[in-house]
């Protein structure tokens, strides 16, 4: 039984909505509980705001058109969700891109810090979990939805450096989660051969065992800290017993040899990952991903497109430079089709023993950390919905009035059963989830 039914079933009994988060997991209440069907989530991110004239369709519901920078969607229009007017209410230190790129996710303040950028105050990490973290703990805590790795962090070209423009996903407060940007160590990660597993169990036994007399000796909040790399350790743990056990559904990619992780490499390193991504979903490594595109304030050079310039420098050029509005359509488009590559990828392959394919059952999330680039701007932050693993209702453009993005979040764990009652500043979540079924 879903999650929407098992709701409805506790509804039909004459049990309050105030009760059922509590109520939810008790399957004596419902009918027989039958096997369901994955249900997997991507997020897909891209930087520096779009172009807004040609990116929103102009009508809302299901008679729109998609314009310049989401035609690459057309062939997957009847599962596309376009959602105008979510905006990230997210306040407190850091600048715009900062705030933008590490609450977008987590919806939630940044921590006071050091860190300084723009002509705004200091700041430090976000103060809580990204929503594909916390649906990974979520899906990983339950038996029947728990995978080798959880999720996987996906990155091309992300700079070789940790700070809130380039993180948008962390496993709690403070705790920011770094995407793999190199195509060649994702692949030893997902498929290759412990060739002294032994060896290194035995290490982290030791490494443990460290863990354990050191912490007798520290203060509260490093003990906190400690607790992290215990935990870190035991998910290695866990994930050298699951790669023994794992059978692959899907063969491993063949990855081209000799693909730097550089700027002039990212069409290359895009379709790796993307396939890299696509196999792990189909061989149920894990059940959410994260694909994230540069970072806040990127400067990719897109000269396969014939563009030069950084693309954080373009978009702050005015909008009447008509050149720099027309090299930053481009980049819109070549992210779009990107997204276009995964929705594809991901429908080529049927959904293992169910119905449909995996696009079916998988909700690819495209956003990015502005609305617009040269105003800065957290209003309007894109957000494009392909596939059916939720069960919105597709093939329709929805418009909104200024609306937290924290209430999509709650939406999405929601319609995986995580009964929420707030995600992020609860302040944010106050009118519930946004109603999209």
């Amino acid at each position: 039984m879903n999650a929407t039914s098992r709701r409805s079933f506790l509804r039909h009994l004459g049990v309050t909505s105030a009760a059922l988060p509590f109520l939810g997991g008790l399957t004596s209440l419902g009918a027989p509980v039958t096997a369901r069907t994955p249900q997997r989530l991507v997020f897909m991110f891209s930087p520096n705001g779009t172009l807004p004239n040609h990116f929103w369709p102009e009508a809302a519901g299901d008679e729109f058109q998609f314009k310049r920078i989401l035609e690459p969607l057309e062939p997957f229009k009847t599962r596309t969700l376009t959602i105008k007017g979510l905006c990230n209410r997210v306040r407190g230190d850091g600048d715009g891109h900062m705030r933008g790129m590490s609450c977008l996710l987590t919806g939630i303040e940044l921590f006071p810090g050091n860190i300084q950028g723009g002509s705004d105050t200091p700041a430090g990490w976000a103060s809580g979990p990204s929503i594909d973290q916390e649906l990974k703990q979520f899906f990983q805590s339950r038996a029947e939805t728990r995978t080798r790795f959880g999720s996987l962090e996906f990155g091309v070209a992300v700079p070789n450096r940790a700070d809130p423009w380039t993180r948008w996903t962390y496993a709690g407060p403070n705790q920011p989660v770094a995407p793999v940007s190199d195509p060649y160590q994702m692949f030893e990660r997902l498929y290759g051969q412990m060739k002294d597993a032994e060896s290194l169990g035995s290490v982290l036994d030791e490494v443990r065992q460290d863990l354990r007399r050191v912490s007798r000796r520290l203060s509260r909040e490093e003990k906190a800290l400690l607790e992290q790399h215990t935990t870190f350790v035991r998910e290695m743990e866990s994930e050298l017993k699951e790669s023994s056990r794992q059978k692959l559904r899907q063969p491993a990619p063949a990855l081209e040899p000799g693909v730097s992780s550089d700027n002039d490499d990212m069409p290359k390193t895009s379709a790796m990952q993307i396939d890299l991504l696509v196999n792990a979903l189909a061989n149920d490594m894990a059940r959410v991903a994260s694909l994230q595109y540069t970072n806040s304030v990127g400067q990719a050079r897109m000269r396969w497109l014939g563009v030069e310039e950084g693309h954080h420098s373009l978009s702050h050029d005015p909008d009447l430079n008509e050149g720099s509005q027309e090299k930053l359509a481009k980049i819109n488009v070549w992210f779009c089709e990107q997204l276009a590559l995964l929705a594809r990828k991901l429908d080529s392959i049927p959904e293992p023993g169910g119905t449909g394919t995996l696009l079916d059952h998988t909700t690819i999330v495209w956003t990015n950390e502005l609305g617009k680039g040269n105003s800065h701007t957290l209003e309007n932050i894109p957000f494009v919905l392909v596939g059916g693993g939720l069960g919105f209702k597709a093939g329709r453009s929805v418009q909104l009035e200024k609306t937290p993005h924290n209430r999509l979040w709650l939406a999405m764990a929601h319609a995986v059963g995580h009964e929420l009652k707030s995600f992020g500043n609860p302040k944010l979540c106050e009118a519930g989830p946004l109603g999209l079924g």
